[in-house]
């Protein structure tokens, strides 16, 4: 199954015939293409439209990773990662996993806007094609990688032709066309933008393209001139040779036609000239081009827009309404005007607006958001737009915290996906400032839930050694990341940074009278000893944390999480029935809150108990939702443990073939976990049985074989699989599982604040 993440084009695609068919090329002989060129020239646009053309050759997907959000060097790998869709629970380099997810695929690397990364990108790429050579990465920047066998393929402006295609479809989108209708000159056929009429012997401009015939590729673009010369006005011509062809500059001035002429905005260019030929003489005319556009644009803007494009540039990726309320608001910019003035940016083309898992969203190119961060930087007012950024995304954070145990988890997960690269901001300014180490440590821990809950366990664990090696003075914020770090530690299966972390806060927590943040730190000592095979030692610690839990009122999924941890306990012991009684009681809990997560847990172990009273229809349907639900929030230690529980159920149906595939995709996942069923016997009971009994039915070379079929299988074929339901091993279909149920949304009264949020008394999580 191909797996791509390109977004969606907004708009027609035009021109540029040429470089296309020419980076096509390309691309078919040179596994490094860095396409390259000033800021608005349309790297990002070609090298964007290449990929979604060459995907088709690339059977194991295209993966786009923006670094023009991205200012961490270290965050590098963790970006590449995550838009290949590789989620590693380990605690091992990211680039090494990526090594070892890439060595035998075929996959296409888009990376957007390196520039100011290159000295730890560069290195990277090196490292990935040396050792993937499946591997192919399309690369844009305003200077090469400088990387061994990289092919440069550098981007000029539009040709008049393309300019004046370009600003006549966007002036169309704007409302305003540049062209006036015309004849057909006889014998010539119309072009790209004409529309020719009843019986071929008139045509009007149709800049807008709904008559326009499809481009060489079939899909609409616009490569050529508009008819002939002679029908592009002369101040048209003219303005798109002043903008030097610039995409970016064309659009910026497309945007401006329904107010003024062409001939007006001649005008106004000659003007900016001037000034820029006094200010920058050692510019090249390219630069003074598209700043002239930009900052010609900046002059057409209200002060209200002004002031807001200035306060927008301290976004770091795609922001919502509410946020830049938030943050841009003010004396000089109420809230209630912020939409209009959004509007206003919108109509420019300063701002584009996007679709997003967690809804609508703006976003400023970087080139523009340069701009305006050049002006907030004359305003004396960057600092204070950026804490006021980081205290926006720190409130998100704590209401993500609290909202995770609500019928809002998955939308939880959405808005912090989308939120990740200012919340990386948030963090990076945290730790920028030693006064603010609490609040990096805060932050750090109040994210618990995006770091074990949603597959982010690496990248968490970066951000919490980062913040606990700074001494804050704040001891709640420190016990808080403390306990969050010993649990990434042990899902990472790094035993011995997670009892150093622990016991820390233990003793911290024990000697200031701390009791929560005590409770969690024996909680996750309980977790340790679970997973190492010790279950006694397990539920007499959990045990303990949960009667501090219930004395203190903390009730929230972490809560639930180590009652389910107490029933795995109980199994392994042998007391099933006490495991089943437990997480059902979690179960309602999570269908009265909504509560998908931790639920999902305590599914997989009743679904153990249906699988040994031989209910293996309703052992299927309770993974079914396991497997859904952990893969909704790339959870994948949950994931892989409920692919190989229904692996032993797929065999106990009669389908060992099946059964063995299953137990082959489930390796890759384990590798990506860290440990192999975390190196404890208990955990490895269903898959050894599942083995056995498929070795015996099928033979070792048929159970050889279905294994590596299912080894080669991607994350989301595996997933299909697991949900198709009960395969007929006799060839027929199969039985469509049940989607997952989301439980009852009804609200519980008293729920806690985030015991870490910074009004709160407490420094835990609320899940």
């Amino acid at each position: 199954m191909r797996r791509s993440n390109l977004p969606a084009e907004l708009n027609r695609f035009v021109g540029r015939a040429a470089e296309q068919a020419a980076l096509a090329a390309l691309l078919g002989t040179s596994r490094l293409v860095t396409v390259v060129g000033v800021g608005g020239v349309g790297k990002t646009r070609l090298a964007l439209r290449a990929a979604a053309g060459a995907q088709k050759r690339y059977g194991d997907g295209v993966g786009l990773a923006d670094l023009a959000t991205l200012r961490d060097p270290d965050l590098v790998a963790h970006a590449v990662a995550e838009a290949l869709g590789l989620t590693d629970h380990t605690p091992r380099p990211p680039r090494e996993a990526l090594k070892e997810h890439l060595s035998e695929r075929r996959v296409l690397l888009v990376l957007d806007g390196f520039e100011h990364l290159v000295e730890s990108c560069a290195p990277l790429v090196r490292e990935l094609l040396a050792h993937a050579p499946g591997l192919t990465v399309l690369a844009t920047g305003r200077r090469p990688l400088r990387v061994a066998g990289e092919a440069v393929f550098p981007l000029a402006p539009m040709n008049e032709a393309d300019a004046v295609a370009l600003l006549a479809e966007r002036a169309a989108e704007a409302g305003a066309p540049v062209f006036p209708k015309v004849p057909v000159l006889p014998g010539v056929p119309a072009g790209p933008g004409a529309f020719t009429g009843p019986g071929g012997t008139e045509a009007f401009a149709d800049p807008g393209g709904t008559g326009a015939p499809a481009g060489p590729d079939g899909t609409g673009a616009l490569p050529g001139p508009i008819r002939t010369p002679s029908e592009v006005p002369d101040a048209v011509r003219e303005l798109c040779r002043r903008l030097d062809g610039i995409p970016l500059a064309l659009e910026l001035a497309a945007g401006r036609l329904p107010l003024l002429s062409p001939e007006q905005m001649l005008h106004r260019l000659d003007d900016r000239f001037r000034l820029l030929a006094d200010g920058e003489r050692g510019a090249l005319p390219r630069h003074r081009a598209l700043r002239t556009a930009i900052g010609w644009s900046h002059e057409l803007c209200t002060p209200g827009e002004r002031l807001l494009w200035a306060r927008l540039s301290v976004f770091a990726g795609p922001f919502d309404l509410e946020a830049v309320e938030y943050v841009c608001g003010g004396r000089e910019l109420p809230p209630e005007r912020i939409l209009d003035l959004l509007g206003g940016l919108l109509a420019q083309s300063l701002l584009s607006r996007e679709d997003t898992p967690a809804g609508p969203a703006y976003r400023m190119l970087g080139t523009v958001a340069a701009y305006g961060a050049e002006w907030l930087a004359a305003l004396g007012d960057t600092e204070r737009m950026r804490r006021r950024h980081r205290d926006w995304y720190m409130g998100l954070a704590t209401w993500c915290e609290l909202e995770w145990f609500s019928p809002r988890q998955a939308e939880v997960a959405a808005r912090t996906d989308v939120a990740l690269p200012h919340l990386r901001a948030a963090l990076e300014l945290c730790l920028e400032l030693p006064e603010d180490a609490h609040l990096a440590q805060h932050l750090a821990g109040t994210l618990w839930f995006a770091w074990a809950g949603c597959g982010r366990l690496a990248e968490g664990r970066y951000w919490l050694d980062r913040a606990l090696a700074l001494d804050s003075g704040h001891q709640e914020a420190r016990l808080k990341a403390l306990w969050v770090l010993g649990y990434v530690a042990i899902l990472q299966g790094d035993g011995t940074a997670a009892v150093a972390a622990l016991h820390e806060c233990g003793e911290r927590a024990g000697s200031s009278g701390n009791a929560l943040a005590e409770a969690y730190a024996t909680h996750r000592m309980g977790c340790l000893a679970l997973l190492t095979d010790d279950p006694a030692r397990a539920e007499e610690l959990i045990g303990r944390a949960l009667d501090s839990y219930r004395e203190l009122g903390e009730l929230n999924s972490n809560v639930l999480m180590g009652q389910v941890e107490v029933a795995m306990a109980r199994a392994f012991r042998g007391d099933l029935e006490g495991a089943v009684v437990l997480c059902r009681e979690v179960r309602e809990i999570c269908e009265e809150r909504g509560e998908l997560w931790t639920r999902a847990y305590a599914l997989y172990v009743l679904a153990y108990a249906a699988w040994t009273r031989d209910a293996y229809g309703e052992a299927r349907e309770l993974l079914t939702e396991c497997v859904s639900v952990n893969h909704v929030f790339h959870d994948l230690v949950g994931l892989v443990l409920a692919i190989e529980l229904l692996a032993l159920v797929t065999a106990s149906e009669g389908d060992p073939a099946e059964a063995a595939v299953l137990q082959g995709a489930a390796v890759p996942v384990w590798d990506a976990v860290g440990v192999r069923l975390f190196g404890s016997a208990s955990f490895a009971g269903p898959g050894e049985l599942c083995e056995a009994r498929a070795r015996e039915a099928l033979g070792a070379a048929a159970y050889e074989e279905a294994f590596r079929e299912g080894r080669g299988l991607s994350l989301d074929a595996v997933v299909e699989r697991a949900l198709a339901g009960r395969r007929d091993p006799a060839g027929g279909g199969a039985a469509a599982p049940r989607p997952f149920r989301t439980g009852r949304s009804a609200g519980v009264p008293g729920t806690r604040k985030p015991a870490g949020s910074p009004t709160g008394k407490g420094g835990e999580a609320a899940g």
